[in-house]
């Protein structure tokens, strides 16, 4: 028998390591703008076109490269942040895998340009699939240029999977943020296809949130700092009223690196339980900064995921930081409407004593006594005597029969045995409905009854109208006597901007938009005033999710998400005409069996059923 197992060849085996760092435009991102950070610079520019597909460019003024490490830093393995295997317990730095160039370089066209500080010229390579076409010497400032063109060109399997333009630059956006985030004291620019997003200047940790997220997430942070020996915390958590629908602001990071812990996150949960309402997250921006033995950064090729030697310490001492900070900040609800007044000192009065009050008494008062008084005025009046007044009683004598009380008849409330209202009022063949457990509708067919639940059955028919108005553009809309100024971050408002067309057909009226405020003048029928910023960051957080964005799937995505979001809820009363209207608007649907994700809205269970159960 021939031997069948061999070596593969250096640029499969690139391609495949490729596979487990380079997942999509924003892992390159991530890994350039790592290695500009470990350079040492103190600017770094980002620039991107076509979602990172067609390129991405990192510049940064670090200490740059000689033409020896130029060439040798594309070869797999190869790194100047380790020597030894003990290293990886003590690591300061970001990339030490030595893998991410080579990999990039396997699946891209990618140019290098870089020189030292003592170099008089700098070094030019260009690379496509691992193998080097050119290198030669190039006049460049100092520091380091890195372009990726043409991202999987020799994969098209690979390239096919990548979602359109805008996710992807949605993703890359996320990457910028976190490690924007993780470095205040380095500026950043970032363009996207010419324009510019970000200009990021260095500076602390809250203006750099606020410089990303805009001016009005300043008012939402509250300070968080706790220094023990195990783990030094600091940042911000947001106030528990600005807690969202969706997980977007929500950043951990250990010794300077965006990490990734469930584990975590629940003691942040747990620290809010009872100040933030169901189904909604708080916002938080974090450092814990530990010793980088105590920490294992090495477990997952995208180093997000990390392993900490005492994690159950360290669930304690975050969830007891964030809470004494909660508490020491005083956050509660600048208004109390729900305080009485009465009950406030003012402050005038805060030192005074409560005078003793003076009662005078006129002994030889008759009130039965006809007496002419004068008033401070000078003016008269006569009280008449009360002679008599036993006579405004007469003929009002009652019969002590009349009050016994078995003569007393109460007023009652009709008790109802049945569990179905009477039909006697609704004619012989009306519809009949009960509520079960506010969660299902239970009416009566022909062969038995149908069981409903009735928050995917209104998801059903919130659905298909939103649908019809997005394609027809026949929306009814109610104009706000006081339009709603909304704010957002730019991410945020890029996705809402994408989205204004397919919003408006809805019924949505919007007015001024600007780069952090959004006006709402007019919304769908079906849309309380109250509910407009939970629908819109609910809408924001469905579209960041990896969606592609053609007209159809856009307007599919937004009836989708107003559906799940307006519907009625299990837990909620519905009154006998809601049930009703519920159950015709269901089975007057196109589609009646399913919700729009795909869930059962309906089971029949037929009179023989009921009969099987009784053998």
């Amino acid at each position: 028998m021939a031997d069948i197992i061999r070596l593969l060849p250096d640029h499969v085996a690139n391609q495949i390591a490729a596979g487990e760092v380079v997942q999509r435009p924003s892992s390159v991102v991530k890994e350039l703008l790592e290695n500009a950070i470990d350079a040492g610079a103190t600017e770094i520019k980002l620039i991107v076109k076509g979602g990172g597909k067609t390129l991405i460019q990192v510049v940064d003024n670090g200490k740059g490269m000689s033409i020896t490490d130029a060439r040798l830093s594309f070869e797999r393995h190869a790194t100047s942040k380790i020597e030894k295997a003990e290293d990886l317990f003590n690591l300061n730095t970001k990339g030490f895998r030595g893998e991410a160039l080579a990999s990039i370089a396997a699946i891209a066209h990618v140019e290098m340009m870089t020189k030292t500080e003592a170099d008089e010229v700098g070094t030019h390579i260009k690379i496509e699939g691992s193998k080097i076409s050119s290198q030669e010497v190039a006049v460049v400032p100092k520091g380091t240029s890195m372009l990726v063109k043409n991202l999987f060109f020799n994969i098209p399997a690979r390239r096919n999977f990548l979602k359109s333009d805008q996710v992807e630059y949605r993703h890359i956006t996320d990457e910028f943020h976190r490690v924007a985030l993780a470095h205040p004291q380095i500026a950043f620019h970032f363009y996207n296809n010419g324009s510019e997003v970000f200009i990021l200047s260095a500076n602390d940790f809250r203006k750099r949130i606020v410089s990303i997220f805009g001016r009005k997430s300043n008012e939402k942070l509250v300070p968080v700092q706790e220094d023990t020996q195990v783990v030094r915390i600091s940042g911000f958590v947001q106030k528990p009223e600005f807690a969202k629908k969706s997980r977007g602001e929500q950043f951990f990071f250990a010794n300077n690196r965006f990490i990734k812990s469930p584990y975590l996150h629940h003691a942040i949960l747990g620290a809010f339980e009872g100040l933030v309402k169901p189904g909604t997250h708080p916002g938080y921006f974090l450092n814990l900064e530990v010793d980088p033995s105590t920490i294992d950064i090495n477990i997952h090729p995208t180093k997000t995921e990390v392993k900490f030697d005492d994690e159950h310490t360290l669930y304690a001492y975050l969830k007891s930081a964030v809470k004494h900070s909660l508490g020491q900040f005083n956050v509660v609800p600048a208004l109390d409407f729900e305080q009485d007044q009465n009950l406030e000192t003012p402050y005038a009065y805060q030192n005074r004593h409560a005078p003793t009050p003076n009662i005078a008494v006129d002994a030889g008062f008759n009130p039965f006594k006809e007496q002419v008084h004068k008033t401070s005025h000078g003016a008269t009046y006569t009280k008449t005597s009360a002679k008599g007044w036993e006579n405004l009683y007469e003929g009002l004598q009652v019969n002590n029969q009349e009050l016994r009380p078995s003569t007393i008849a109460f007023e009652s409330e009709e008790i109802n045995s049945t569990i179905f209202d009477s039909e006697r009022d609704q004619g012989e063949h009306a519809t009949t409905t009960f509520q079960l457990r506010k969660k299902y509708i239970i009416t009566t067919i022909k062969s038995g009854m149908v069981v409903i639940n009735q928050s995917r059955a209104h998801q059903r028919v919130l659905y298909e109208k939103f649908l019809k108005n997005i394609t027809v553009k026949e929306a009814v809309s109610q104009q706000l006597l006081f339009p709603l100024c909304l704010s957002f971050s730019k991410t945020e408002l890029d996705i809402l901007i994408e989205i204004k067309d397919s919003l408006s057909a809805v019924g949505f009226v919007f007015g001024e938009i600007n780069t952090e405020i959004v006006e709402v003048k007019g919304v769908p029928v079906v849309v309380v005033e109250s509910e407009v910023q939970m629908v819109m960051e609910q809408l924001i957080s469905d579209f960041q999710l990896e969606i592609s964005t053609d007209s159809f799937s856009q307007g599919d995505m937004l009836a989708k998400t107003l559906a799940k979001t307006l519907s009625v809820k299990t837990g909620e009363l519905l009154d006998d005409r809601s049930q009703l209207a519920l159950v015709n608007n269901l089975f007057a649907c196109k589609e009646t069996t399913l919700s729009p994700f795909n869930k059962r809205t309906y089971v029949t269970i037929t009179e023989n059923d009921i009969d099987r159960k009784f053998i």
